[in-house]
């Protein structure tokens, strides 16, 4: 008999959490009963699920229980009355949906602190272009499913004409640098120290994914996604900026994976 075929979405049809639980049980599933059918194994870690306590100091299967008993159990807490302190640039560019979206999140029991930038637009909970300080919590799924999604202004102190004079220039750097889209990958190796870290052993999931990751290192996903230069002109000298007044070449980006 082969080896046990677990994937992820086995144990979330089971009701397991979507974290780092599916992954350890996966591996130790999979090291201490490779012989076993499916149906059996399924079994065992559904009762393991409703029962973590009874399985703790198991030689095998005590390191998924312990994963449950450790789970931060989740509470309802209601808005709070008052908003948060925040700030809102551009408003007048800002649609009303997405500025609602602020107001809603800066009510949140854990907020401190908000933000609206001048390119906001509505995301899935707080607002794509928002800031929200929180205290003591995380929301990794608040704006969208973007990793990184930022933009970004670089001012090159080169003068605007020599956009002109090199546009076939910065537009083969464009095509042969830039990868945008759902399914766009580099076509050659693109070596990097990161692929060396011991993460990319030691963890199940990131060693099947060191390959993909590879090849879509530096790329930028699709939607809204974009680079394009242009002309800045910078009208007061400030300490943070090294450029005095004038205008320059600059290069405007917004990008995620």
């Amino acid at each position: 008999m082969g080896k046990i075929k677990l994937k992820g979405k086995d144990l979330l049809k089971l009701g397991y959490p979507n974290n780092k639980i599916v992954n350890i049980a996966i591996e130790v599933m999979q090291k201490n009963f490779e012989k076993k059918n499916k149906a059996y194994v399924l079994s065992i870690l559904k009762d393991i699920q409703n029962q973590p306590e009874e399985y703790k100091n198991h030689l095998m299967l005590g390191q998924i229980a312990k994963e449950f008993l450790n789970l931060t159990k989740v509470e309802k807490r209601k808005l709070e009355s008052q908003r948060a302190p925040y700030k809102i640039f551009g408003i007048e560019q800002i649609a009303e949906e997405a500025i609602q979206q602020l107001y809603t999140s800066l009510k949140l029991p854990i907020s401190i602190r908000g933000a609206l930038m001048p390119d906001a637009h509505v995301g899935y909970g707080l607002p794509i272009g928002g800031v929200l300080a929180t205290e003591n919590a995380v929301i990794p799924y608040g704006v969208g499913v973007d990793i990184g999604c930022r933009m970004c202004l670089s001012i090159l102190d080169v003068p605007t004409s020599y956009l002109e004079g090199s546009k076939d220039k910065y537009l083969n750097a464009l095509q042969e640098h830039t990868k945008f889209g759902m399914y766009e990958a580099h076509q050659n190796h693109i070596e990097h120290s990161i692929f060396e870290e011991e993460a990319f052993q030691m963890i199940p999931l990131l060693r099947r994914l060191k390959a993909k990751a590879i090849k879509q290192m530096g790329t930028s996903g699709g939607g809204n996604h974009f680079v394009e230069f242009g002309e800045v002109e910078i009208l007061e000298e400030h300490s943070m900026n090294q450029l005095p007044k004038g205008k320059y070449l600059g290069i405007l980006s917004h990008s995620g994976s």
